[in-house]
């Protein structure tokens, strides 16, 4: 038997990289999933794909930083599949890279509000339909940025993604006697297309020294990543929350 058979799981941010790697690793191991982006395209495929292999998977094409969203996203997955066990709170952006003095209200509201506010609105309705279930998985994605390592010009992004460790540790203590766990990973470098490394016009020595950041030299694959995930939503970490769980090749403790 997989390991997440029978279990329904959320998973924001699914169009690509990390949210789509686990949302097929998640689908993999038995769980099913409603998956949400903006991209209808990327999400059918997804879809299909899952299906393809034999699971079971729903597409919300919106924004994630509409409550309406993640109220919409709770309610698809307990009257199609039953309930909720896992929500995997990815979805993100990195914002406008510049520094603070140049950078305006409005962008930084954007970024708080697409990284922070929307795991917020999330775990507001997703908590309630796993309490209902007898417990559940909440996990965010934050980052090194702002936890372990600082980087000019990345106020906004990295304000957002450090709140959500604090999130994810007051929620852990707030949801624990229902049974509800809560953790955030805390990803290196990987390799996506959202990586400021394979940008459009991005010089080949941005994705060198991302690489060297890491004591193992390379960036992660998504799917690498997609295992931590994995392990936080099944029950191998029945008595894990309240972390912020490091899946970043060494990055934070290399200095070579």
């Amino acid at each position: 038997m997989s390991v997440l058979t029978d279990r329904v799981a959320i998973v924001t941010g699914a169009s690509s990289g990390i949210g789509r790697a686990s949302a097929l690793l998640l689908a993999g191991e038995g769980a099913s999933v409603v998956v949400t982006a903006r991209r209808e395209d990327e999400l059918d495929a997804l879809v299909a794909q899952i299906e393809d292999e034999g699971g079971r998977a729903l597409a919300v094409v919106g924004d994630i930083k509409e409550e309406k969203l993640a109220e919409h996203l709770v309610g698809l997955a307990v009257d199609r599949f039953g309930g909720l066990d896992i929500a995997f709170n990815n979805a993100g952006s990195n914002g406008e890279i510049r520094p603070v003095a140049g950078l305006t209200i409005e962008h930084w509201h954007d970024t708080i509000d697409t990284n922070l506010t929307s795991a917020f609105l999330g775990a507001k309705h997703q908590a309630p339909a796993m309490v209902a279930r007898g417990g559940g998985s909440m996990i965010f994605t934050s980052t090194f940025v702002g936890h372990t390592v600082g980087m000019p010009g990345t106020a906004a992004y990295a304000a957002s993604k450090a709140g959500l460790i604090g999130l994810a540790q007051a929620l852990a203590v707030e949801l624990a006697e229902m049974n509800v766990r809560v953790n955030a990973i805390i990803p290196g470098g990987t390799d996506t297309a959202a990586n400021v490394a394979n940008a459009p016009g991005a010089p080949p020595q941005m994705r060198t020294f991302m690489e060297q950041l890491h004591a193992l030299k390379r960036m992660a694959r998504p799917e690498e990543v997609a295992q931590s995930v994995l392990y936080l939503a099944s029950e191998a970490s029945s008595f894990v929350t309240g972390t912020a769980l490091r899946v970043d090749g060494g990055l934070s403790i290399s200095r070579t």
